[in-house]
């Protein structure tokens, strides 16, 4: 049986799966599943895998064990632990490249990504690629981008030159890609306020974008009211990407 340690703690791998192999449950194998998680996982709630985080903190080492194993709540855990600061260009392009289903290529790939001093650089390189998921990890990558870095170090050109692209081939791109570019446009025009004008003209021109949802009762966002919405509510940008 899992034991808690203090914060701060070293755990092992071990230690690590045992918890979560503990803590899954059916229901939630269920669930992930209806979202395109591949086995094999357990069902960690994510409200499980931040206690962890909690003991945990930051662990490099550990992170990269974690996602090897190729089973989902480790890799989604990788991402909460991860040490942004050590990830080199291989361990993140061995991430995409191995990330399995894009509910991790968007979330764990995608957070650190953004965190570590290749964020730009590889969001770039992603969003051209030919493989839906790489190119969905480098779109929700700049996505987190968008979300966190102060404005004044942000490219408006390129962003221009992204949102008007975006407008012009959305409906047309791959499930996924549609999905995480759709966010990429409310990002844009909820993060930074110079760009909110423009997001939300170009929101009424893509219109409603349609995504193949799975068995599951998710919707995609409409792009002028999400904006609207963080704008009433004051959103202001996050401290990190990963949550």
């Amino acid at each position: 049986m899992f034991r808690f340690k203090k914060p701060g703690d070293h755990m092992e791998i071990g230690e690590v799966m045992l918890y979560l192999e503990e803590h899954g449950s059916e229901q939630n194998r269920r669930i992930y599943g209806n979202h395109g998680v591949p086995d094999p996982k357990y069902g960690v709630k994510v409200s499980d895998l931040k206690k962890l985080q909690k003991i945990i903190k930051k662990d490099y080492n550990l992170s990269l064990q974690l996602f090897d194993t190729g089973n989902y709540d480790a890799m989604y855990l990788a991402g909460l632990i991860a040490d942004e600061t050590k990830m080199t260009l291989k361990d993140l392009k061995h991430w995409v490249v191995n990330s399995r289903c894009e509910s991790i290529a968007c979330t764990t790939v995608a957070w650190i990504t953004s965190e570590s001093a290749f964020g730009v650089q590889l969001a770039r390189e992603w969003i051209q690629s030919d493989i839906e998921t790489i190119a969905a990890a480098g779109w929700s990558t700049y996505t987190s981008i968008l979300a966190t870095l102060p404005n004044d170090l942000i490219d408006m050109h390129e962003i221009n030159q992204y949102l008007d692209h975006i407008a012009v081939v959305i409906h047309d791109e791959r499930e996924g890609v549609k999905y995480q570019m759709n966010l990429f446009v409310i990002a844009a025009g909820g993060y930074v306020p110079d760009l909110s004008k423009k997001a939300k003209e170009l929101g009424d021109k893509i219109g409603k974008v349609t995504v193949d949802m799975g068995n599951t009762a998710c919707n995609v966002p409409m792009i002028r009211t999400y904006i609207e919405k963080m704008e009433s509510r004051g959103v202001k940008k996050k401290k990190q990407a990963r949550c």
